[in-house]
């Protein structure tokens, strides 16, 4: 007896499903055990579901509290404000890098341009933990280690973006 593309497509659609749900679960397991009271989460074997509701967990991470006549601060509002002007920084600045390096490499002809673009896919075979070490002892020279500028310019060196951006103009030609 034939399969049917229909049941095949139905088979096909019930993996996807179950592999999105057995991804997704972990996922939704580590926010259900976020609202437990303190201390229910370390129980074994740790419940499914929490014996009662609590926003204590959130309260502790992002209010500033007084424990044995010492403030404690997690910080995390901070943090996550550094984090999200790094990444919209590091972005903008590589967009502006890329983008422009990216249409040189689409639409103009210049001598050397096929040497210098078979270098920086050559250096993509590098890993970047080869790189870390180097580059390191190099911003310790300049000052640059603890700084914002630290973390934002090895981001700034994106080639995968270079070569993106050359892909779609030619595509666009």
């Amino acid at each position: 007896m034939a399969v049917t593309s229909r049941a095949r497509a139905v088979v096909a659609n019930a993996a996807v499903a179950l592999l999105t749900l057995l991804t997704i679960a972990p996922l939704g397991y580590m926010v259900v055990v976020s609202f437990m009271p303190r201390g229910e989460s370390g129980m074994l074997p740790t419940p499914l579901w929490p014996s009662r509701w609590s926003l204590e967990n959130y309260h502790e991470l992002l209010v500033r509290r007084l424990i044995d006549g010492a403030w404690f601060d997690y910080r995390i509002v901070p943090a996550l404000w550094n984090s999200l002007g790094i990444a919209a920084l590091s972005t903008g600045l590589g967009l502006l890098l890329t983008v422009p390096a990216g249409y040189a490499f689409a639409k103009l002809r210049f001598r050397g341009r096929e040497r210098l673009l078979k270098l920086l896919i050559a250096s993509l075979v590098v890993p970047g933990q080869v790189a870390m070490l180097p580059l390191f002892l190099i911003f310790k020279e300049l000052g640059l280690v603890n700084s914002y500028a630290g973390v934002i310019l090895p981001s700034l060196a994106g080639i995968f973006a270079i070569l993106f951006v050359r892909q779609a103009g030619q595509d666009d030609a």
